[in-house]
């Protein structure tokens, strides 16, 4: 739904590559077990990975306090900038969210369930199934951005509007 205006094809490619990050962050925190396990969904990681594997290597060598850093930038310099199109802000604060979620999936996965799962049948049908949702939460908001419409996720979409005036 596009009822805060219309959509710029420059305003859509933005919103698209907000979309980036929670992509890296979930391929840095699958791609270990998944191919550890050689899961069904190996080659399917292979394809997103190829592709990406220059920003994958700048993104993992910086470290994790990289990646903090450009959720404050994003979250300060784009989300709660109104010069900006809400289009932009409301796509680019949906990605940090998939983002949080995914940090909390590996906090929860480091800490908790890692040291009793090991690398067994339950945790390849865990991150099978975190692989699988997150791809399709984001191919799905991608796809509604190219063509200039809001993604409406459930749960996300509405703590989304909450932040985005």
């Amino acid at each position: 739904m596009s009822w805060r205006g219309s959509t710029t094809v420059s305003d859509r490619i933005f919103a698209c590559l907000a979309y980036l990050l929670p992509l890296l962050d979930l391929i840095g925190l699958v791609s270990g077990p998944l191919l550890m396990t050689q899961s069904f969904l190996t080659p399917l990681l292979r394809v997103i990975v190829i592709p990406l594997s220059p920003l994958l290597a700048i993104y993992g060598s910086l470290g994790g306090i990289v990646s903090f850093v450009i959720f404050f930038a994003l979250y300060l310099l784009v989300v709660r900038n109104e010069n900006l199109p809400h289009f932009i802000r409301f796509n680019t604060m949906q990605a940090i969210l998939f983002g949080i979620v995914l940090s909390l999936i590996g906090l929860v996965w480091g800490y908790v369930l890692a040291p009793i799962l090991g690398l067994g049948f339950l945790t390849q049908t865990l991150f099978n199934a975190i692989f699988l949702g997150m791809i399709v939460a984001v191919g799905f908001s991608v796809i509604q951005s190219a063509l200039g419409k809001y993604a409406e996720i459930p749960t996300i979409s509405e703590a989304v509007y909450m932040q985005v005036r």
